[in-house]
């Protein structure tokens, strides 16, 4: 019979599951190259098409284009909401022009030949690794010999996180090594998993791992916010399509620094940068529960460190076998970063924001607090993470 722990969650994870249902129906809108940005005439704006998922991570993107940060760059941006595989292969065609999105995921798309490149790093990671509360395992090393469950299906960044971490401890996380088995469950049913013991350990993101560990069910072993050397990396980055970087690098480049300097708008306003991303009906959640979600990431906006994030996953993606075993890191790592004018270190420091009152960190609650929210139905926020 279901324990009152996993009934809360899996109501908890049902409402996740609207979202990200939805996220996965948003059919990707047409399938031939964009032309919006060729270079206007002297003066006018360029256009533009930017893709979203519809996730809290996102907010820079929304921030961005509400606030005026995109027309400071002289640019008429027309958000597209897409899908995952969507927003792949529409970066890759030229259909879309940029978005910010997952080191990780990036990564594995440009090493199958996705004319896509990296420009510049948003935001810290929401991935973990986790064991029930009872079990006597210690540490991801000795998770060999064991079952991992995972969200929504092997593969999803939650998957490449664990893979990671488990290579970092010795232990071939490759399905063919069989020194792990991988099992994947619907989000709603990982709760009552590691309950009943079918598996050992589970692969999550936020908002879930913080739900599970405020309902008592697991405990944290490995944590991409806190624990080196994944803490040191950006889990999200600026992506700019190869194309536009072809025919209007300067539209790249300015694009970048719009979604860099609303990075550091969100950093100082995540408050309010969650509020408006609701009331705007970028984000199905509520207004709190989005604001929670968003404080628990940090938006620090950087050029030379993104690089380093690039070159650190894609090593450790290679040990972990999540690349080919062909595949030259350091050669993967250069390919999918570009240089563009105006994009440095330098010129993000310089970035002045706004500080709107009210709208600043609020108190993050204690896991069980945070989990609470859930119990009242509320649609759940999303993450960059939960998929792919």
């Amino acid at each position: 019979m279901l324990g009152t722990h996993a009934r809360s969650v899996r109501r908890a994870f049902f409402a996740a599951g609207i979202l990200a249902a939805a996220v996965a129906l948003a059919a990707p809108i047409g399938c031939g190259r964009n032309q919006n940005a060729a270079a206007p005439a002297p003066g006018e704006p360029t256009k533009v098409k930017v893709a979203y998922l519809g996730l809290t991570c996102e907010a820079p993107i929304f921030v961005a284009h509400e606030k005026g940060l995109f027309k400071e760059e002289n640019l008429d941006v027309e958000l597209v909401k897409t899908d995952w595989d969507g927003l792949r292969e529409g970066l890759a065609s030229g259909q879309f022009d940029a978005n910010h999105t997952l080191i990780m995921y990036l990564l594995k798309a440009i090493e199958k030949n996705s004319d896509i490149k990296i420009t510049g790093g948003i935001h810290t990671g929401c991935l973990r690794l986790q064991v029930g509360v009872k079990s006597e395992i210690k540490s991801p090393a000795e998770l060999k010999g064991k079952k991992i469950g995972v969200p929504t299906h092997i593969g999803s960044p939650p998957y490449m996180f664990a893979s990671r971490v488990l290579a970092a401890n010795g232990i071939d996380p490759s399905q063919e090594a069989k020194q792990v088995t991988w099992l994947a469950f619907p989000p709603d049913a990982l709760a009552k998993a590691i309950e009943d013991g079918r598996i050992d350990a589970v692969a999550t993101s936020d908002p879930i791992g913080t739900i599970l560990v405020g309902k008592g069910i697991v405990r944290t072993i490995a944590d991409q916010a806190t624990d080196a050397p994944y803490s040191e990396e950006y889990c999200c980055a600026t992506v700019v399509s190869g194309q536009l970087v072809k025919k209007n690098p300067g539209a790249a480049a300015a694009v970048t620094r719009a979604m860099l300097k609303a990075s550091k708008w969100v950093e100082a306003n995540p408050k309010a940068s969650a509020e408006m991303a609701v009331e705007k009906k970028y984000i199905a959640a509520s207004a709190e529960i989005n604001a929670q979600a968003l404080s628990h990431l940090r938006y620090i906006p950087g050029v030379a460190k993104c690089q380093r994030s690039i070159e650190s996953a894609a090593a450790e993606m290679k040990k972990a076998k999540l690349l080919n075993e062909a595949t030259d890191p350091v050669a993967l790592s250069k390919r999918a970063w570009v240089d563009l004018e105006g994009v440095t270190d330098e010129r993000v420091l310089a970035m002045k924001v706004e500080r709107i009152e009210g709208g600043g960190r609020p108190a993050l609650l204690a896991p069980r607090e945070f989990a609470a929210l859930f119990d009242m139905r509320k649609l759940c926020c999303g993450c960059c993470c939960l998929g792919e």
